[in-house]
């Protein structure tokens, strides 16, 4: 779940994976990020569950006695119980940023860090550069990266790599960007010295 996430979202994720790690540890919070993720996954494939999740149209009690008809007994008492929660404060329709920001707390936890790989080609990174990148992240960071390939043909070529906030743009079109900006910015050196030379040669 290689994203940014806000900053509400991650403060309904630290609760929930506190709540969790308190009833079982890391296996209570693998358990808890399954379940999260298959609600995600329903959400994506499922427009109608998605409605339901995310309409202001339907009033909060009506949701929450639909929740507890549809989740009851499927999954585990801790996630339902946040479910409720998030749908009391009108927060169930951001349960994939809330789910994703859970997931980067576990990695976090694991001493794992994502990290979007962005480049031209649909095919991505090949696996040099991507163990470059690897070797690269750990020495920096300490961690080990968890890749997440995405493609923009707009870079020409390259690569961009997000990680949490940050991005590091190394793509061909925006080395062109600022080679263009350089000479512009060069160019416009060298008029105004020309132009100031000029009239210091006529006074």
């Amino acid at each position: 779940m290689g994203q940014q996430y806000d900053e509400l979202a991650y403060v309904y994720a630290r609760s929930l994976y506190e709540l969790a790690d308190a009833a079982g540890g890391l296996e209570k919070v693998g358990e808890v990020l399954d379940e999260l993720g298959a609600i995600v996954e329903l959400s994506r494939t499922d427009a109608q569950f998605h409605e339901f999740l995310a309409s202001p149209i339907i009033g909060l009690g009506r949701r929450r006695e639909a929740l507890r008809a549809i989740f009851d007994g499927r999954i585990s008492d801790l996630v339902l119980r946040f479910l409720l929660v998030a749908n009391s404060k009108g927060r169930l329709g951001h349960v994939d940023q809330i789910a994703g920001a859970f997931d980067a707390l576990v990695q976090e936890a694991h001493g794992r860090i994502e990290v979007d790989v962005i480049t031209a080609s649909a095919d991505g990174a090949g696996p040099e550069v991507l163990e470059a990148v690897k070797q690269r992240v750990q020495a920096v960071l300490g961690k080990e990266p968890v890749f997440h390939q995405h493609a923009d043909p707009a870079m020409i070529g390259g690569i961009k790599l997000r990680i949490g906030d940050q991005l590091v743009d190394g793509s061909v079109a925006t080395r062109l960007r600022r080679m263009k900006e350089d000479i512009l910015g060069k160019g416009a050196t060298v008029v105004r010295s020309e132009a100031e030379r000029f009239l210091e040669g006529a006074s």
